[in-house]
């Protein structure tokens, strides 16, 4: 059963060491945490992690960016995300923004949506230095592909994936640019860490150049990768741009549309023995889990892909953006995903 680990703020926690940090999470009864099932590409386990939070920033109006620190903290590759658990038990999805070449440290930011689910909210008010947050190891569904030349666009926080992958770029002697545009140059985060870059970056504030320019997006090269997170309309626009959009990776932050009315369907649940009914107005995931409370889940918007589950039979009406056409001949996401027809088959 998931375990929601309660954030506790260390008193006076600018005199606490990092070294200290460690040893109360290494003394901590819960240490090391079980390993959870979670099902994910290819259905394997995956164990929950603990880390401390050692160092809380604001590099943007809006944004707060925080490091974490564990000795078990798995490797990761540029383009990675992770699933942290909030004190609320809410789970939310975070892209590492640090160096994958730095051990047992993540970097997360995130940008607070005063209108939004309550996530970045109670992130902002109260993940603090010195507290303790449970977190799933990273999944990369935004790979970065070996090539000779990139395109990077980033729209305001999504410029958290994409600053691992100008890393790797320029150690591999890679060309590349990056347009990276935002409401104004003091909400969009780690301008000082991309000046560095000189004339590869383009910093596009909408509130000095209006809408920023794709004409990097319509000039690439046959074949060249375009790497894109940002807002939906950002994206759209990049698709539309590209000369190649089959180049074009994306990462949401968010679902691109609300899935439309469905049908009423039946699901068996073939391992438990159960069957349930879907109603037109509920989601797959909120049935299942009515016979299977256990049954992980995060987004419920068909983008982070923590409900994926292997289909058995049925036809499924994939209403998601995340699966591969492999992935989707034989599982779905419970989420946002229905029956083509009247019955589907789950491996649960």
């Amino acid at each position: 059963m998931r375990r929601a680990l309660a954030v506790t703020a260390v008193a006076g926690a600018a005199w606490v060491t990092r070294r200290a940090l460690r040893r109360r999470i290494e003394r901590s009864p819960l240490w090391p945490l079980p390993a959870l099932e979670t099902p994910v590409s290819g259905h394997s386990p995956r164990r929950a992690l603990r880390a401390l939070i050692v160092s809380r920033t604001e590099p943007a109006r809006g944004v707060l960016q925080l490091t974490l620190e564990s000795p078990d903290l798995p490797a990761w590759s540029p383009g990675a995300h992770v699933d942290v658990t909030l004190p609320s038990g809410l789970v939310r999805q975070y892209s590492l923004c640090g160096d994958p070449a730095d051990g047992g440290r993540y970097t997360i930011a995130i940008r607070l949506i005063e209108d939004g689910r309550g996530g970045s909210r109670e992130a902002h008010a109260q993940l603090v230095e010195g507290a303790e947050l449970e977190l799933r190891p990273p999944r990369n569904r935004f790979e970065l592909v070996p090539a000779a030349s990139y395109v990077f666009v980033a729209g305001g926080i999504g410029i958290t994936p994409i600053l691992p992958m100008l890393r790797a770029a320029t150690a591999a002697g890679a060309d590349w640019t990056l347009l990276y545009g935002g409401r104004s140059r003091a909400s969009m985060p780690f301008l000082a860490d991309l000046a560095s870059y000189g004339e590869r970056v383009s910093v596009l504030a909408e509130d000095e150049s209006g809408l920023p320019d794709l004409a990097a997006v319509a000039g690439a090269g046959p074949g060249t990768p375009v790497y894109c997170c940002g807002p939906e309309p950002l994206m759209r626009a990049v698709t539309e741009a590209a000369p190649d959009p089959a180049a074009v990776h994306l990462e949401r932050f968010s679902p691109a549309a609300e899935p439309g009315p469905g049908r009423a369907f039946t699901v068996e649940l073939r391992r438990s023995g159960r069957v349930v009914e879907v109603a037109a107005d509920e989601s797959a995931l909120a049935a299942v889990r009515r016979e299977l409370p256990d049954t992980p889940y995060s987004c419920e918007q068909g983008f982070c892909g923590t409900c994926q589950h292997r289909v058995l039979a049925g036809g499924v009406d994939h209403r998601d953006e995340l699966l591969t056409d492999q992935e989707r001949e034989d599982s779905m996401l419970l989420c946002v995903s229905r029956a083509k027809e009247d019955r589907l088959v789950l491996d649960l």
